[in-house]
């Protein structure tokens, strides 16, 4: 839902819904269970939101961390420069600086249109800073601000000396978190692809130099077997290079979503060098040096990140899983989420309201909710009931009629293959441990 969209909604900023919220959940947690559970080289941590300024200062991010915005001198709209010339045709790089994507509108003045009344007539490109400001502690308004952290990763460089003095972890080692993160986007757009307010799952891993790129090639092998594991079909993921590299960084890919606005980001996967640790060991007086005692060397580990965002990936798995079909003559809609992710997984649907229906059927659902999300249905006819939960993705209807009473077995649908089959239903936990295992 649009947020606060009583009144009237806030640009940028979205909340899930009652099977929304199912799914994100589910999507994070199989991405903590593939970077975390299954990695005894990961470990996991929930850095706070709020971080001393002094962190923004060393990481660059509030002296750089910044989009290029132009406003229409006829109506006084502000946009993105590189989104408008993007969407005329024009290429321009993010490396570029103001004077020179304000060459690029001189050059091409006619070709490049405001969103909001299609005239071409535009200011100068000027930096817009992302960090979103607070007053946390400030109640005079004199001093450092405090700002909602811009990405999570940060929260992971400082917290790198305390995960190694209180663990076991040796380099190789990376750390993990989900958290949300907050950006003053100028023009957020594409549904829930850019938006203000946001949330990241990142893994941080922290190499010795010269090996960084060996776990820079594995990594991207990793994830984009983590991507075919939830369901996303190949044909709609590719990796693209960047082009141009920010000076610390040594190599950076994208793992690219063919969304239904285009090709675009679904994911991160960049090798930083020493660049994160060596800011915060410069800017904080902290010795984040590692010392290998193998080796015998003292360094300051490399790193290699991935960095996802649920609302992205969220609406890739949506995109993906939408399919329309023809069923008896009719369309059906259906989201063919796996299993695994699928925000309900099994419908309960007696046939009718009758007690001798609902009551046992009530029962199952007792019977299953503890080990699987389950939802119980017995509103309009049965038909409806199971066009409702091919739209909610849901994987199997268990139904009980009348023929239940006597043979105590269930019918079970098959949101796919819409084949029907008759279980036992004191077998139906084991049925659907099998079924939902994945």
């Amino acid at each position: 839902f649009p947020g606060s969209e009583m009144y009237g909604g806030f640009v940028g900023i979205y909340d899930y819904g009652p099977t929304g919220v199912l799914l994100a959940n589910n999507l994070k947690n199989v991405w903590w269970k593939q970077m975390v559970k299954r990695r005894p080289d990961i470990v996991g941590l929930d850095a706070s939101i709020f971080m001393n300024p002094k962190v923004w200062h060393a990481s660059g991010h509030v002296g750089g961390f910044a989009d290029p915005l132009v406003e229409c001198v006829s109506c006084h709209t502000r946009t993105r420069a590189d989104h408008l010339l993007g969407e005329a045709g024009i290429e321009s790089d993010e490396k570029m600086s103001a004077d020179e994507l304000g060459a690029l509108f001189r050059e091409h003045a006619k070709r490049v249109k405001c969103p909001a009344c299609g005239k071409s007539d535009f200011g100068d490109v000027k930096f817009f800073n992302l960090l979103v400001h607070s007053n946390l502690g400030n109640f005079t308004g004199d001093g450092e601000p405090a700002y909602l952290r811009g990405e999570t990763c940060q929260g992971i460089y400082v917290n790198f000396k305390n995960v190694l003095d209180s663990t076991r972890m040796k380099i190789p080692f990376g750390i993990a978190q989900i958290g949300k993160a907050f950006r003053n986007e100028i023009t957020p757009r594409q549904f829930l692809f850019r938006t203000r307010e946001f949330e990241q799952m990142e893994m941080q891993y922290f190499t010795a130099p010269g090996k960084e790129m060996e776990e820079f090639e594995r990594l991207k092998r990793y994830r984009l077997e983590a991507l075919r594991e939830i369901g996303i079909r190949d044909e709609n993921v590719r990796l693209t290079k960047h082009k141009r590299l920010i000076f610390y960084a040594k190599e950076a890919f994208d793992i690219e979503y063919n969304y239904p606005f285009g090709w675009k980001e679904l994911e991160g996967i960049h090798a930083r060098g020493d660049y994160d640790l060596s800011a915060h060991a410069k800017g904080s007086g902290a010795d984040l040096a590692y010392f290998d005692e193998e080796s015998r060397e003292r360094f300051i580990p490399h790193i290699v990140e991935s960095s996802i965002g649920v609302g992205r990936l969220f609406l890739a798995v949506l995109c993906d899983a939408y399919h329309e079909e023809e069923v008896k003559g009719e369309k059906r809609v259906v989201l063919k989420f796996k299993p695994s992710i699928a925000p309900i997984q099994i419908a309960i649907l007696p046939l009718s309201k009758r007690a001798d229906l609902t009551i046992p059927a009530r029962e199952i659902l007792d019977s299953l909710k503890d080990r699987f999300f389950c939802q119980y249905d017995e509103t309009q006819s049965i038909g409806r009931r199971y066009r409702r939960q091919d739209e909610l993705g849901t994987p199997y209807c268990v139904t009980f009629d009348f023929e239940s009473i006597g043979d105590t077995a269930v019918t079970v649908s098959d949101r796919d293959t819409m084949e029907q089959e008759r279980v036992k239903i004191d077998e139906l936990p084991a049925y659907f441990s099998d079924k939902l295992s994945g």
